[in-house]
């Protein structure tokens, strides 16, 4: 006898495709749940700083690293060519000003020198004779003039008495005439004599003046020809102490050439390099402080260097008060420079996140703290401790201000 065979319910027969089937489907929902919504990351809270947003006063300040140096480094030229002799100052001496670095032999300078000199001696006696010629003819005329006047007195005394004669009826009308005549004659000729001496004195004072100038001046050029020699021994112009000196006996130096340098160093800078944000911040005359044996010594920036490298620029600064006694060139101080007054301000610590972001976004950790979303702020000043928040944060939120170079693109952070 046949037994009828009971069909199964078709949710009981395809219960395993129907299941695997619904597996799928929420898989799918998943994974297209998780592509839609912001990446995460998990990471650990030990691993993480995090830090509170406070309202506090906000203090600009930029503070760096300074070198000592010198006020001053002179460079050292020889003013002629010559030979090495003998090098007397050694790198690190303290000089004074006129000691001798090194000494210079130019043998071809000394010749010319010399023939300069018998140059000068033949000008010299030249116009010594020339100067007695002068004197010579001028005396010629004195005393052609003083024979001329005698003889103008004697003639004017027989005219006188020709005159009397005359009117005594001595002598005639005519022989008195001629006695006229020679007087006249002889008081005309008389003053010209007169008068060419006088020209004859002025050009003769004139032209002494004019070989008298042009003498000096050749001594005058002598002179610095024979200081070329006196170039010869070098010479520091200033106190200091000389870095280096860069020839040896020997060695042919040029007009011109460096030889050496010297640093002054009763007077210090201290040279810093800060970052180009604060380049519109800066400007000369700035205060500034040091801290030098647990006292605040005040210092001010004199000078600004204009170029830009590796986003840095260079500045000096000087002591404003004493100088401490035992500073060295080469020391590295701590430099804190003021840029305004303090002020209340939004403000989170300093971070390493500020190299991932720029400052245009951080993560910020929700209530329960165990998320941290990405939210864009705007960050506005800065000090060496603090950044000013100026947008998209309040004074209580918390935000990680580690690094982020192992966030990847992650949006969410699961702080576990």
């Amino acid at each position: 006898m046949d037994v009828p065979i009971k069909r199964k319910h078709p949710l009981i027969r395809y219960k395993y495709y129907i299941g695997g089937g619904v597996l799928f489907i929420v898989f799918l929902i998943y994974v297209i749940a998780a592509s839609s919504g912001p990446r995460q990351l998990r990471y650990e809270a030990d691993r993480l700083t995090i830090a509170e947003v406070r309202q506090d006063k906000f203090f600009e300040f930029l503070s760096e690293d300074g070198i000592v140096q010198p006020i001053l480094t002179v460079k050292l030229n020889a003013l002629e060519a010559g030979t090495v002799v003998r090098v007397v100052a050694d790198d690190g001496d303290m000089l004074v000003a006129g000691d001798t670095i090194l000494i210079l032999q130019n043998l071809d300078l000394q010749r010319s020198i010399e023939d300069e000199r018998d140059e000068l001696e033949k000008k010299r006696i030249s116009f010594k004779e020339s100067d007695i010629q002068m004197q010579r003819r001028t005396s010629q005329l004195m005393r052609q003039a003083i024979e001329n006047e005698y003889k103008l007195r004697r003639i004017a005394k027989e005219y006188d008495v020709r005159r009397a004669e005359l009117e005594m009826g001595a002598i005639s009308r005519a022989e008195l005439e001629l006695a006229e005549e020679n007087f006249e004659y002889n008081r005309v000729n008389t003053a010209m004599l007169m008068e060419e001496q006088r020209h004859d004195s002025l050009l003769n004072a004139i032209q002494i003046t004019l070989m008298q100038s042009d003498f000096e001046r050749e001594v005058r050029r002598f002179e610095r020809s024979r200081q070329r020699l006196d170039n010869l021994v070098v010479r520091t112009n200033m106190a200091g102490q000389l870095s280096f000196v860069s020839v040896i006996a020997g060695e042919r130096v040029s007009a011109g050439s460096s030889i050496g340098e010297l640093k002054v160093v009763d007077r210090f800078k201290i040279n810093m390099r800060i970052s180009e944000y604060y380049v519109d911040r800066v400007t000369v005359g700035l205060p500034a402080t040091i801290i030098y044996q647990n006292r605040k010594l005040p210092l001010r920036i004199a000078k600004i260097y204009p170029e830009v490298s590796n986003r840095q620029f260079a500045i000096d600064l000087v002591l404003s008060d004493e100088i401490p006694e035992n500073i060295r060139i080469g020391m590295t101080y701590r430099i804190q420079i003021e840029l305004g007054q303090p002020e209340d301000a939004v403000v989170i610590p300093k971070g390493s996140f500020f190299q991932m972001t720029g400052g245009q976004w951080i993560f910020k950790v929700n209530e329960a703290g165990d998320k941290a979303t990405k939210v864009n702020i705007s960050i506005g000043r800065q000090n060496p401790q603090q950044y000013e928040i100026l947008d998209g944060l309040k004074p209580g939120d918390r935000v990680i201000v580690s690094g982020y170079d192992n966030f990847g693109d992650a949006e969410e952070i699961v702080i576990r």
